[in-house]
């Protein structure tokens, strides 16, 4: 099984290259997508940010209220990296466990939709490693008018993160977004065929294929060598 890291920055355009996945038909994890199922009303996650953070981050319904969430950690790196290491353990049990979901169909190549994929060492377990790229004027300028802030905020979001262009130095590989979705989806085309390249026999071997053919020839074997023995 192929484990691909996806991850870039905000606003640099890494769910539009997810979504290219999707349309050739590859599953994606989204960790955006466990993030919110795991701080859901009642669960585990939920349960430890509201005593980190306290009852005036709830809504009216008692789920957790993002944005009023997000700006607290945005604004104050402390309060940013106790709300990781809270969430990191259920975040990544949720990944692994759309992991295996995943594994049991039979999916030989999963994309793994990682925003901190880098920070959270999750691209040691995954290869390639991709990344979304775009300039520094365009990331501003696409955040700006994605949530409608002035650009001193919008650098505030970005600074928050690992700078771009440190991730771009631990990518195998890099789409550069700077441009026009069609030059994004020309690159999106050569990077598919490195991610569709045949499985080497490690990644066979994790494979629910793999795994089925390794557990069978065992058996196999030990039939054959106990109708051997005397």
């Amino acid at each position: 099984m192929r484990l691909v890291g996806l991850t870039g920055g905000i606003a640099s355009g890494k769910s539009t290259v997810s979504n290219l996945f999707i349309s050739e038909g590859f599953p994606v994890v989204d960790a955006d997508v466990v993030a919110r199922d795991v701080v859901k009303k009642g669960t585990g996650g939920w349960k430890k940010v509201v005593k980190a953070f306290g009852n005036n981050i709830l809504l009216e319904n008692g789920e957790i209220d993002r944005a009023r969430l997000g700006h607290i950690v945005f604004t104050d790196p402390a309060k940013r990296q106790l709300l990781n290491r809270l969430l990191a353990p259920y975040i990544s049990s949720g990944i692994f466990w759309e992991v295996f979901k995943l594994w049991i169909k039979g999916s030989k190549v999963i994309i793994l939709d990682i925003p901190l994929l880098f920070e959270t060492k999750m691209d040691q377990q995954t290869s390639p490693v991709i990344v979304v790229w775009v300039d520094p004027e365009t990331q501003i300028k696409r955040l700006m008018a994605r949530d409608g802030i002035p650009e001193e905020q919008a650098k505030n979001k970005i600074n928050a993160q690992m700078a771009l262009d440190q991730k771009k130095t631990k990518a195998n590989i890099v789409i550069d977004n700077s441009g026009t979705i069609e030059e994004t989806r020309l690159q999106f085309h050569k990077v598919l065929s490195q991610i569709s390249r045949p499985l080497t026999w490690k990644e066979y071997a994790l494979s629910r294929d793999g795994i089925f053919l390794l557990l069978t020839s065992a058996v196999v074997g030990v039939l054959a060598v106990r109708k051997n023995l005397p």
